[in-house]
């Protein structure tokens, strides 16, 4: 890594040597470690650069996060200008910079800023680099670089920004990003490779040989086969949902079409074999569960309906943009589950209710590289509670789970957002404090809209487990063509905590007039309303009417109701999407 100790002190708080010999500032600067921002740059120029460089300064920067959380003041931010020229740089979250910052290089060369005629050749000539060089950057203090094809990049300023957590980048320091990149497939999109190619150093020698195929196993070659019908939101790792015209046509969703969602690859685990770890007690014995021993467990069934928190959030990105898969309205299922209850289980184990505040922390057996599995908890009163009914299930619909819902044991919490819901299960323990997996303190929260990835803060917000109030029109669907005369309008209702749907109202005409709609399937008792109900109305289209906007709303048994649009529950992960369906269709002449 360069030395940049002839630097000043950016206000920016940036050290890395790519930055520096991009902003123009720390260029002009070079070389005079006793100026100081706020007196230089006259000095330096001779001029006040100011003026200018507020027009080109953009007002968005002035609100962004630097230097791994910390905030520059506003002065310092207005006299920070990057040359477009080169490329733009990403301080944080993957925003660029560059064409925010300033129309072009003409504007600070008129204030007698000059970019090294070195890094413009650099740009046309790429610096050259062997594996080893590249092999020893694997920390802060040598840098970290990374490789992608020929290319290297330097992103020890990025490590910290890394949203899976700076030990997932770790992982590939010093070498090749490829073995990683097939694992998580979600990197393989062009705004990535704009970000990663903002940190851009050089290439590899070209006498470095690099495979021009991964040289790897591919992690999810033995996921299993899925049904054809199911609209993929991502392969791998594997995200699928019904088509809302399947959806509703039973009650029951047939496992071939429930939604999926998987986080990482899917294990592919041996019945004879597997155990279930139970951490006991203390002063307990810790429990090493067979199925053969969950047998033995008095078997409990119900009908549950799980849906992700994410369900609708393609609604949301019409807003505005969200981070997270477009689920439409198909990420929510329902079946039958059959297994032992959480609580005869925690029960053996040496487990009680306490005074004090307590989880029960589920960790998944599919892992990434690393060894980090999905987890999750919930509160352990819930999963004390015989009548919160928390199973951990062995049968789906009658069957053997599939391996896509978490063959052999899954979790199942009744009225909690299926990210609760921990699939091919493989220990439980009861700790003082939630789990501490990503998906439990750094996702699945709810934020208010004013709130974006550079002012958010994940320990602000608690943990989502109940849902709110939920329902979606599956048809007609969105921009048919319907008949004049009669419309049949089908749909799902459903709410977290067993609250039960008591009504769903339906409009042909955006809102301004409602009809209530007839509820179908199994009757629901209070506080343990765990399922959904399928609803359809049978509507007369007024006369002459050429288009209907079709809209739905459910209530529940605390008259919690969906909220009208969906702007003001916009939030920057598009989860707990709720607001009024609608659905606009054309009437045939």
């Amino acid at each position: 890594m360069p030395d940049i100790s002839s630097y000043p002190k950016c206000p920016l708080g940036v050290r890395s040597h790519y930055l520096h010999q991009r902003c123009l500032f720390c260029i002009a600067a070079k070389g005079r470690p006793s100026q100081t921002w706020d007196s230089g740059l006259t000095e330096l120029t001779g001029k006040s650069a100011l003026p200018a460089l507020l027009q080109c300064t953009s007002r968005r920067l002035l609100g962004l996060r630097v230097g791994g959380g910390r905030r520059g003041d506003q002065k310092a931010f207005k006299i920070m200008l990057l040359e477009v020229s080169l490329s733009s740089v990403s301080v944080t979250h993957g925003q660029p910079l560059g064409k925010q910052v300033c129309h072009n290089a003409a504007a600070a060369q008129s204030y007698g800023f000059r970019a090294p005629t070195g890094l413009q050749a650099a740009q046309e000539s790429p610096r050259i680099y062997t594996k080893e060089e590249v092999s020893s950057h694997t920390s802060p203090e040598t840098g970290i670089w990374v490789t992608l094809g020929y290319e290297v990049f330097d992103v020890t300023e990025f490590v910290g920004l890394h949203p899976g957590g700076p030990s997932k980048l770790m992982l590939a320091a010093g070498g090749p990003l490829e073995p990683f990149w097939a694992l998580y497939a979600v990197h393989n999109q062009s705004h990535v490779h704009e970000l990663l190619a903002q940190y851009k150093i050089g290439e590899l020698n070209p006498e470095d040989k690099v495979p021009s195929t991964l040289e790897t196993s591919d992690p999810y070659a033995d996921d299993p086969i899925r049904h054809p019908a199911l609209k993929v939101n991502s392969q791998r790792p594997f995200n699928a949902e019904p088509p809302p015209e399947l959806l509703t046509e039973n009650y029951i969703t047939p496992n071939p079409i429930f939604f999926t969602r998987n986080h990482l690859p899917v294990p592919n685990l041996d019945p004879d074999t597997y155990r279930l770890h139970v951490v006991g007690n203390p002063g307990s014995k810790s429990l090493s569960l067979s199925l053969d021993d969950l047998y033995k467990f008095p078997k409990h069934e119900i009908t549950v309906t799980l849906q992700c928190a994410g369900n609708r959030r393609s609604e949301m990105t019409q807003v505005k943009e969200v981070k997270g898969l477009e689920w439409r309205t198909g990420a929510i299922s329902t079946a039958r589950w059959a297994g032992a209850r959480l609580c005869d289980v925690l029960a053996q184990a040496g487990h009680k209710l306490c005074e004090t505040e307590a989880h029960v922390c589920f960790e998944g057996l599919d892992s990434d590289p690393t060894g980090t599995t999905y987890g999750a908890s919930i509160p352990l009163a819930r999963a004390m509670d015989p009548e919160a009914e928390v199973l951990l299930a062995y049968e789906m619909n009658g069957q053997p789970l599939p391996r896509d819902h978490g063959f052999p044991v899954r979790v199942v919490v009744p009225g909690v957002v299926g990210a609760r819901h921990v699939k091919w299960l493989g220990r439980v323990s009861v700790e003082p404090e939630e789990s501490y997996s990503h998906w439990q303190r750094r996702d699945y929260k709810g934020f208010s809209p004013s709130v974006d990835w550079d002012t958010v803060d994940f320990d602000s917000a608690p943990s989502i487990q109940e849902l709110p109030v939920q329902s979606a029109i599956t048809e007609p669907q969105d921009g048919e063509t319907v008949q004049s005369g009669e419309v049949t309008i089908k749909g799902y209702a459903w709410s977290g905590g067993g609250r039960a749907v008591i009504r769903v109202d339906v409009s042909l005409d955006g809102g301004l007039t409602w009809q209530a709609a007839e509820l179908d399937g199994e009757e629901q008792c209070p506080r343990k309303a765990w399922a959904w109900r399928l609803w359809q109305l049978q509507a007369i289209v007024p006369a002459g009417q050429k288009e209907l906007n079709i809209v739905c709303k459910a209530v529940d048994d605390s008259y919690n109701v969906q909220p009208d649009t969906v702007a003001p529950i916009w939030n920057l992960r598009g989860v707990l999407s709720n607001a009024w369906h609608r659905v606009h269709v054309h009437v045939a002449s």
